[in-house]
C-alpha cells in the first residue's frame, strides 16, 4: 500500500473558482474543518498511546471566530457528508486556541501517517500541502507585492494590478530508487543507505531531486553514482507517491547495478550496504528500540520499494 494517494474527494475544480460558491460551502451546516498549526494537525491521542490517534474535524460554525481572513482557509473538496476545509492557525496565540483545542494535540502527520485510515491520511496530507504553500507564498516572486488567495486556496494572484501574475502550488519531482545487484542469480542483493538526516539505525533507498533538463532515468543514474559511487542501468518505473513534506512527488524506480563497490561522501550519505532479502527479515520497524537496522516508515514509498523487492525474491 502506498499512502497519501487515491484521495476520494470531489475537488470541485470549476465551482471553487467562484468566491461566492466557496462562501456558500463555508456557511453550510455540514461544513467540517481540519485545524493545522505549523504544519501539524489537530488530533486526539490520549495517553497511554495504545491505539492510533483520532483525526479531529470541527464544524465550521465552531471555528468561524478564528477565520480572520479567507487567505488562511483552503477548500479541500466535497465528500458524502459535505464540504471539507482546512484552517491554518499558525499565527494565532495560545489564548485564542485554548477553547478550541481543549484535550487535543497538534501532531505531525509524518509521525503517525501510517497509523491512520488511508483516506484520513490523504486528506490531512492535502491540507498540509495546500496550507504550507499558501503560508509561504504570500508575496509575488516577480514584483514582491502581496498575493491574495483565490480558487479556494488553490491559486494566488499578485495584488499589484500592473503585475497580476497568478501562482499555483508547486510540486517538486524527486526520484527514489531501489538498486539491485543480480550478478550472482543465487544471491540477489539490494542497496540501502542511511542519509545523515535519518535516525541512527534506519536504512532506506536512495533518492534525489530532478535537475533542469534531465530525464527521470538520467536523474536516477546520476543520483546513485553521486551518493554511493555505483553505476546503474535498466532504470524501470515502479510507482509514485504524493509527498507533501513539504511539496514533492516521489517517482519510484528500480535500477540494475553495473558495479558493486560503494563509495560514500560521509556527509549526505553516512552509511550504505548491500543486503540480501533474508537479511531484511531481521530489520526492525522505524521507531522501534534496539540495535538492529530498521526499515523506512510504512507510509513511505521507500518502504513499498523495499517490501516489493523482498517479496519478489522470497516469494512471500
Amino acid at each position: 500500500m502506498i499512502y497519501y494517494r487515491g484521495l476520494s474527494l470531489d475537488r470541485a475544480s470549476d465551482s471553487r473558482r467562484d468566491p461566492g460558491w466557496i462562501r456558500s460551502q463555508w456557511m453550510r451546516q455540514q461544513c467540517r474543518v481540519f485545524i493545522l498549526r505549523d504544519d501539524k494537525s489537530l488530533m486526539h491521542w490520549p495517553q497511554p498511546r495504545m491505539r492510533p490517534p483520532d483525526v479531529i474535524d470541527l464544524p465550521g460554525a465552531r471555528v468561524a471566530a478564528l477565520v480572520e481572513e479567507f487567505a488562511q482557509l483552503v477548500f479541500l473538496g466535497l465528500d458524502e457528508h459535505g464540504p471539507l476545509f482546512a484552517l491554518d492557525v499558525s499565527r494565532h496565540d495560545e489564548a485564542q486556541l485554548a477553547p478550541l483545542v481543549g484535550p487535543y494535540d497538534f501532531v505531525d502527520l509524518r509521525s503517525v501517517g501510517w497509523l491512520l485510515e488511508a483516506q484520513q491520511a490523504a486528506r490531512l496530507a492535502l491540507a498540509r500541502g495546500l496550507l504550507f504553500w499558501n503560508r509561504n507564498h504570500r508575496y509575488c516572486g516577480a514584483c514582491g507585492h502581496p498575493t491574495r488567495s483565490e480558487n479556494g486556496g488553490h491559486m494566488r494572484r499578485c495584488a499589484n494590478p500592473d503585475c497580476a501574475r497568478v501562482h499555483f502550488p508547486r510540486t517538486d519531482p524527486a526520484v527514489i530508487m531501489l538498486v539491485e545487484d543480480r550478478s550472482d542469480p543465487a544471491r540477489p542483493r539490494c542497496l540501502l543507505a542511511r542519509n545523515s538526516r535519518f535516525p541512527s539505525r534506519m536504512m532506506s533507498t536512495l533518492a534525489g531531486f530532478v535537475d533542469p533538463l534531465e530525464s527521470l532515468e538520467e536523474t536516477v543514474i546520476r543520483e546513485v553514482y553521486e551518493e554511493v559511487g555505483v553505476r546503474v542501468d535498466r532504470v524501470t518505473y515502479q510507482a509514485s507517491q504524493p509527498w507533501p513534506f513539504p511539496s514533492s512527488i516521489m517517482l519510484g524506480f528500480r535500477a540494475r547495478a553495473l558495479t558493486d563497490e560503494i563509495d560514500i561522501d560521509g556527509e549526505e550519505i553516512e552509511e550504505a550496504h548491500w543486503f540480501e532479502a533474508e537479511q531484511l527479515l531481521d530489520f526492525g520497524e522505524w521507531g522501534d528500540d534496539g540495535d538492529s537496522f530498521c526499515l523506512p516508515r510504512r507510509d513511505s514509498i521507500a518502504r513499498y520499494l523495499v517490501d516489493s523487492w523482498r517479496r519478489e525474491i522470497l516469494g512471500n
